[in-house]
This record gives structure tokens, sequence and C-alpha cells, in this order.
């Protein structure tokens, strides 16, 4: 089984929605039983809530339901728990890098590092912006998923 995490600040905007854009893909290659996808936050302060209401909306619109996810602030069993831990923005590279043993750090990855040819090195974080960042984010996670599933599929099956 590998096991995935994605990070963000706050657990209810980008990760939620990178999680949502993974499994979707990850059920539509029929590898759902042999990949654990999770996801967390830097910080406690949404601990226990849904997505955001436009993360919601976003992913509903293209056909994914994140609203059963709540929300966690990362554990530091997580650093031995999932192979693969990516993170939103340089921000959260560094908070977990800092929190991480030096066996786990190999593990924490940019998650827009898995979308080579999108403009964004970072995922942009959409909660003070526009409604229509979260689809720009969100377009970014689908794109970013289908590159980490590929890895992952090359490197572990």
């Amino acid at each position: 089984m590998v096991k995935v995490l994605f990070v963000c600040m706050g657990n209810i905007c980008r990760s939620p929605m990178a999680e949502g854009a993974f499994r979707a893909a990850v059920d539509a290659t029929g590898l759902t039983d042999r990949i654990e996808i999770d996801s967390a936050g830097t910080i406690s302060y949404h601990a226990g809530n849904p997505p955001d209401r436009r993360a919601q909306a976003t992913a509903k619109k293209n056909g994914i339901d994140i609203s059963r996810q709540r929300a966690r602030q990362v554990r530091d069993d997580d650093f031995h728990t999932f192979d693969h831990i990516l993170v939103m923005d340089h921000d959260n590279y560094r908070d977990l890098m800092a929190r991480a043993a030096p066996e786990h750090q190999d593990r924490i990855e940019l998650f827009m590092s898995y979308a080579p040819d999108h403009p964004y090195e970072e995922m942009p974080d959409p909660y003070y912006g526009e409604v229509n960042q979260f689809d720009l984010c969100f377009e970014a996670a689908r794109e970013a998923a289908e590159g980490l599933l590929a890895a992952i599929k090359a490197r572990h099956m």
C-alpha cells in the first residue's frame, strides 16, 4: 500500500482539492485498494472543519465530492506513515522539513513539481482571492495529480 498525504496551511482549500483530484485519478485507474490518500494542514486552526465552501463547490463542479473531508493538523507520525508528503508551497515545505526527522525528509515534495508544464511552481492559495482562483487551483491540482499518479505507478507498481 502506497500512502500519500497532501499538505497546505489550513487544510480547507488547496490540500482538500488536491486530495480530491488525486483520489479521482486513482479511482479512474482502479488502484483505490493500493493507494491510501489523506490531507492535513500545518496549523490546527480549522481542525475538524469541512473544506471551504468554495473549494467544495469547485470540486463538485468538476464531479468530485470533498464535503466529507475534515481538516486536521499534520501529526509527527505522518512523517513515518506516509510514503509521499506533497506540500502546496515553499512555506509548507519549510515547516515540514523543520519538523521531520532527517530520514523522512526525502518524502516531502512540492506537489506542483509533478506538473512540470504548468506555470505554477507553488499551488497558489485561493483563500483570500476570487472564486475563479479556486478553478485555477483545481486545474493545477488535477494536472499535478496525474503526474504524481504516473510517478507512483512507475516507482511502486
